[in-house]
């Protein structure tokens, strides 16, 4: 039955901003954003960083309620370290094409062919694919915690295979990978990259890990979000090619704005270097979700656990 409330109309743009601020004090609210976020989400969250930092924020918060500005999976794992608190993602369509392309029984059926692997998931990937993990890693720890299993025991390495393959370069350990991957690390021209090799001869190129190999082979640094970032503003290079999800380069622009930053486009000079998933939170849809308290993150409370335990381990090893 309805109860005849009506519920009030969105700010007009420019008050935005405050209205979330104002509902984000009323909510008791924390809001964690991804640095591909677009800016103007990025600008109102409290806290901003790659998926390590934001599930260290996530079981870290006293927060009641956490606003999780990011893509499905994110959210999912906020709820998997904080079962307490209310959990909300502006746009639940908000999911992740390398996540979705690991189907949990597929997993399974792969798992089972590999009986003796030490089972690592990258954290982009469903709770139910964290459930039948051994350990999550990211990019900013994948290499690091692969050298701290044990050197007798084979890995499987999921879902993302270009990440797998910089791990396995890095740490020199033979992985069995899912063949997954990222449609936004996928889609950089080469020959865009090397037009702005040319054009710009100072620029430093940096990369993410989930580009392919061809793309890495080009690049003067590659790493993690967060590891991208921290080297533009330590680089003595007066400007950057960044081969990611442009939305980090808002964050390098705020703390060296006296460098020049150049984004990749995708083939044929598309956009699609964005992602589309990232990009459908907007400020609407934020100061939605605290004003209607929807939509919320729920979890079966025994899947929950069994997705806990290899976030924990991850937690505990990384330094």
């Amino acid at each position: 039955m309805n109860s005849g409330r009506v519920a009030p109309p969105c700010p007009p743009p420019a008050e935005l901003a405050a209205a979330i601020a104002a509902l984000k004090r009323e909510r008791k609210a924390v809001i964690l954003a991804h640095y591909y976020q677009d800016p103007a989400i990025q600008d109102v969250a409290d806290f901003i960083g790659d998926s390590l930092e934001l599930s260290r924020k996530a079981a870290a918060t006293d927060a009641e309620v956490i606003v999780f500005c990011g893509v499905h999976f994110m959210a999912e794992t906020a709820k998997i370290l904080s079962p307490d608190k209310t959990v909300l993602l502006p746009d639940l369509e908000a999911g992740c094409t390398l996540a979705d392309a690991c189907p949990a029984d597929g997993f399974a059926a792969f798992r089972a062919e590999h009986p003796d692997h030490i089972v690592v998931s990258y954290i982009n990937c469903s709770a139910a694919v964290k459930a039948q993990s051994d350990l999550i890693c990211t990019s900013s720890n994948a290499v690091d915690l692969v050298n701290q299993l044990p050197a007798d025991r084979p890995i499987l390495f999921a879902p993302d295979q270009n990440l797998g393959r910089w791990v396995q370069r890095q740490s020199g350990r033979e992985l069995t990978l899912w063949p997954g991957s990222c449609i936004v690390h996928e889609t950089f021209s080469e020959q865009a990259l090397l037009q702005l090799k040319l054009e710009h001869p100072q620029a430093e190129v940096l990369a993410h890990p989930e580009c392919q190999q061809h793309l890495l082979d080009l690049a003067d640094f590659i790493g993690s979000t967060s590891k991208l970032l921290h080297r533009a503003e330590a680089s003595p290079a007066p400007s950057f090619i960044v081969l990611t999800e442009p939305g980090i380069l808002h964050q390098m622009r705020k703390a060296v704005p006296g460098k020049q930053f150049y984004e990749v486009p995708g083939a044929d000079g598309c956009s699609c270097n964005a992602c589309p998933y990232m990009r459908l939170n907007t400020l609407e849809k934020l100061w939605r979700c605290l004003q209607t308290m929807q939509p919320e993150i729920v979890m079966d409370e025994n899947l929950r656990q069994r997705a806990l335990a290899p976030i924990q381990k991850m937690l505990e090893m990384s330094r």
